[in-house]
């Protein structure tokens, strides 16, 4: 169909009426509008970077690290075939093993051993106190062990009613105190016929030395004059015998202490002739050939045990003897 003037015109006329019409919305002339007023809403940011595509998981952003960490650096790729070094599995080091000490031994236990202690018989070893000929005692002692005297008799200052307490028995020219007599003679002599580690000029002060284990040997006298240690270097069966060949004199003040689980019962001192303890302590048995005689503040932990004459705590005196465990 052909189109003519009229229909041109036509159209023309219905697209300016549109215009109008328009116009007279946006400028508050209809009251009818329908069209939606502007939004000026201020526009949101850009997005960034080169568009995913769909389906690609985009990769997290790294948390940062506080200040002062280092970040741990990532390990190099190895390349293709390479196989990697397996890490090393540490062996912890073993805690070692303490060695255990030397049991210890009762005295009797230890005097069977070869060259060990000294045996006191199965008699000899319940006294404290065993003298020859007399038991004295002038002023105020306590023996704890037995008290024993043969082949004599008398005994005097020692038992009831008397200022010399025995915390044991009394025994006064008995069998017991015969065989205790005997058992004594053979520990003095197992203590004289030991070979000697260690000699002694005669005369010689030992005090204010520290000795070890062994037998030390002395032709005639031995002095202590000051502190004695005998260290038994932390076995408790050590022994330590002290042979005399004449006296031993322990100076007023002067002590023998023991240390390193040293044992009094393990301890010999052999005198050829008599003792005399003056010191404020002293630690062994006492095997004299004649008499012990102690000071006037004397503590032995030991014996004092004489073959053939008295044992004496003189006038005074405050004195104790205690018999260490068999």
């Amino acid at each position: 169909m052909l189109k003519t003037p009229r229909f041109f015109n036509a159209r023309r006329f219905a697209a300016l009426a549109a215009l109008v019409s328009l116009a007279s919305c946006s400028g508050g002339g209809c009251g009818n509008c329908t069209v939606p007023a502007f939004n000026n809403a201020t526009p949101g940011p850009a997005p960034t970077g080169t568009p995913l595509p769909p389906g690609v998981t985009p990769t997290p952003t790294p948390t940062p690290l506080p200040p002062g960490v280092t970040p741990t650096p990532t390990p190099t790729p190895l390349p293709p075939g390479v196989t990697p070094t397996p890490t090393p599995t540490l062996t912890p080091t073993p805690t070692a093993t303490p060695t255990p000490g030397p049991v210890a031994l009762s005295c009797a236990q230890n005097a069977t051993l070869p060259n060990q202690s000294v045996s006191l018989g199965a008699n000899a070893v319940s006294f404290a106190v065993l003298a020859g000929s007399t038991a004295t005692n002038g002023g105020i002692a306590t023996i704890n062990g037995d008290l024993g005297v043969s082949p004599g008799s008398a005994q005097t200052g020692f038992g009831p009613g008397t200022t010399g307490t025995v915390n044991g028995s009394i025994f006064l020219a008995v069998p017991y105190a015969a065989n205790a007599q005997l058992d004594l003679t053979n520990a003095y002599n197992q203590a004289a016929g030991r070979p000697a580690t260690v000699t002694y000029v005669g005369g010689t002060d030992i005090g204010g030395r520290t000795l070890p284990a062994g037998v030390y040997k002395s032709a005639s006298t031995l002095f202590i004059t000051g502190p004695l240690v005998l260290d038994g270097g932390g076995n408790p069966n050590a022994v330590f015998i002290f042979q005399i060949g004449s006296g031993l004199t322990t100076a007023v003040g002067s002590t023998v202490a023991l240390i390193g689980l040293a044992n009094p019962c393990n301890v010999f001192w052999q005198v050829g002739s008599s003792a005399t303890i003056n010191g404020n302590s002293f630690s062994g048995n006492i095997l004299a050939f004649s008499s012990i005689t102690l000071g006037l503040t004397t503590t032995i932990n030991g014996r004092a045990l004489a073959q053939n004459a008295a044992v004496t705590i003189p006038i005074n005196a405050v004195d104790t003897i205690n018999r260490p465990g068999p």
